[in-house]
């Protein structure tokens, strides 16, 4: 029994002749008629009635023919909808993100895509934890998440994208802001706004303070202590701009940021290392066409600037040549994935 057998008996069935859909699939009758005998020896019963002027459908032909004629209209149904998938047409891109994601990595690809694909549809789901971002690509609920590189995770790709590098938010009258760089041992004293205590952003910062690579291991440049503590990056870029205390985070694309905050200042602190931001998935390999071709117009957005116009192959892994020219130099080894923005 085949799907070309069911579809074939459901057209006579409502054809009521075997010659008229013979002519409709150009082959002959005698064809026609031993895809229903096949059927009928699968069932092991009759299925068609012949009858003086063409045929019609025994009791069990009937139920068969109900069946399948459902089945047959959900599966051509699906079979379309894949083709929209595998076109990047159609079909559904899940993207799990940390809480400043999409509107300081995403915005511009965002409108990109949609301009591109206007029938995929976009869903974008924050967690606040790796554990939690990890989850979500592991279970199968996203197919993408934009995580901070880190580590290996066991059954979990990170492609880098972009790196970020660290700078000292401080107010534009504060004595630093002037300043076109800083050491990160003269952040020594100061009372920073902090990151909540189990963030990718706060414990590769305290790491980096604590241990200078190189420097004297008497002298870490451990910042003084801090009454004050944000969720994410946005807000501790606010309270610095308030005069609450500076603020040393990740510097995001583009000038969103310093557009945002007029009354802020974001000096370098080029002595460390950048946090490097890319995609986590299960296997790239696997990925539907809508969602390489959604991660690889983030990736352009991010390491051109602007959104892209060209097409590009759906089946080419786009984090690759992105990883390279926006990454660059960032040392380590392939990191283990974090929520960015938490």
């Amino acid at each position: 029994m085949t799907l070309d057998d069911l579809r074939a008996f459901v057209a006579v069935c409502e054809a009521g002749s075997l010659s008229a859909v013979a002519r409709d699939l150009g082959c002959t009758q005698s064809a026609v008629s031993q895809r229903v005998k096949r059927l009928e020896r699968e069932a092991g019963i009759g299925l068609l009635e012949r009858l003086p002027r063409g045929v019609a459908p025994t009791a069990a032909g009937r139920v068969l023919h109900r069946a399948a004629a459902d089945g047959l209209d959900g599966l051509d149904l699906a079979l379309r909808r894949l083709a929209d998938m595998r076109r990047g047409d159609g079909g559904t891109v899940r993207v799990t993100t940390g809480a400043t994601t999409v509107r300081h990595f995403m915005s511009d690809a965002v409108v990109a895509f949609r301009d591109r694909h206007p029938h995929v549809n976009l869903e974008f789901h924050t967690e606040s934890s790796s554990r939690r971002c990890f989850e979500a690509v592991a279970d199968g609920d996203s197919e993408l998440a934009w995580i901070t590189i880190g580590p290996p995770v066991r059954g979990i790709e990170q492609h880098p994208v972009r790196g970020l590098p660290w700078v000292l938010a401080v107010r534009a009258d504060d004595p630093l802001a002037a300043r076109d760089h800083i050491a990160p041992d003269e952040l020594a004293g100061l009372r920073l706004v902090r990151l909540p205590e189990n963030s990718t952003s706060r414990m590769r910062l305290d790491g980096h303070l604590g241990h200078q690579e190189g420097a004297p291991a008497p002298a870490p440049a451990v910042p003084g202590p801090s009454t004050t503590s944000v969720a994410d990056w946005d807000t501790a870029l606010l309270l610095a701009e308030l005069g609450v205390g500076p603020a040393v985070v990740p510097r995001l694309p583009g000038n969103r940021a310093t557009a945002d905050h007029p009354g802020l200042r974001l000096v370098p602190i080029p002595a460390l290392p950048p946090l490097t931001t890319g995609w986590a998935v299960r296997q790239w390999a696997a990925l539907s066409p809508a969602a390489v071709e959604f991660a690889g117009t983030v990736n352009r957005c991010l390491v051109d600037g602007a959104p892209p116009t060209g097409h590009r192959s759906p089946t080419a892994d786009p984090a690759a040549p992105a990883a390279a020219a926006a990454v660059g130099a960032v040392p380590g080894p392939r990191p283990q994935a974090r929520t960015t923005g938490s």
